[in-house]
């Protein structure tokens, strides 16, 4: 977790505290508190709140203003949480009403950029996505992360922003290792339709379609996927959650990564016989 994440999170504890301390009947102790805000709050859950140790919920805030008896303080908490979870945005609750509401936020980010850069080490990116293959991957992330399942509207909403790839004066740089043409998280028969979807993105104006050869030199490992939006925000994909880094430096950090990658990538021709070869390896002799 990152620094100024932690710092953003122990600053909202302090600021819980004083609530509790300066509660209008009489400063509350944590056993107190917990009693008063009851079913599922215990004196350990206000000490990790209060340390910085848990990140609250905009419920938790809630409960916790009206708790101290200052109700008009939930606003203040929420713009608080807000502002350092903009950052690290956690699956468990992005996926609270499913998929297709990351989707999107991925889409409103999409509309305001002309250059989408995009590395995935084993998944073929949503924008090139046929519906089979998103269904597979929406179902599979819902059942790890164990969140609602909304696989049909998430594929609509996936396959909507792919209208960008028609746009004029769009670029869409994408990039991805060979790995992903070859990862069977769907049936066979659904991954060589994919790669047949693929293999057409080629002649698109819009993308620069890259592949890094199994057979490769690399200059730095392939490591998490990661889409930078112009210049301005790149977005980390973790098992936790999604980073949302907007920090000049950091943004490009992830530029030199997928420049220094690129060196490795082949392109045109060269990448369209790298997909028919992982398509012909699904096929049975």
């Amino acid at each position: 977790m990152g620094t100024d994440y932690q710092q953003a999170r122990e600053d909202l504890g302090i600021r819980l505290r004083e609530l509790r301390l300066t509660a209008p009947e009489g400063r509350l102790t944590g056993t107190q508190l917990a009693t008063r805000l009851g079913p599922g709050w215990s004196k350990v859950k206000v000490s990790k709140l209060e340390n910085g140790r848990q990140t609250a919920t905009s419920e938790d805030l809630r409960a916790w203003a009206q708790g101290t008896g200052q109700p008009e303080t939930y606003d203040e908490l929420l713009a608080r949480l807000r502002g350092f979870e903009s950052h690290i945005r956690s699956w468990r609750r992005q996926l609270a009403a499913g998929h297709k509401t990351v989707q999107d936020a991925a889409a409103a980010e999409g509309e305001r950029t002309e250059v989408l850069t995009i590395w995935e080490n084993c998944l073929i990116p949503g924008m090139l996505q046929i519906p089979d293959y998103a269904r597979h991957v929406f179902t599979r992330h819902s059942e790890l992360m164990r969140s609602p399942r909304d696989t049909e509207d998430a594929v609509r909403a996936r396959i909507q922003r792919q209208e960008g790839l028609y746009q004029r004066g769009r670029k869409y740089r994408i990039m991805m290792w060979e790995g992903a043409l070859r990862s069977l998280v769907c049936p066979p028969p659904v991954l060589a339709s994919q790669l047949h979807h693929l293999a057409g993105a080629i002649g698109l104006d819009t993308v620069e379609l890259g592949i890094i050869p199994f057979s490769a030199s690399l200059k730095i490992f392939p490591g998490n996927s990661f889409w930078i939006y112009d210049e301005r925000l790149a977005i980390v994909e973790d098992w936790h959650a999604e980073l949302w880094i907007d920090d000049v430096d950091s943004v490009a950090t992830y530029l030199r990564v997928w420049n220094t990658l690129q060196e490795s990538a082949v392109y045109g021709a060269d990448a369209h016989h790298i997909i028919n070869t992982a398509r012909r390896a699904l096929t049975p002799r």
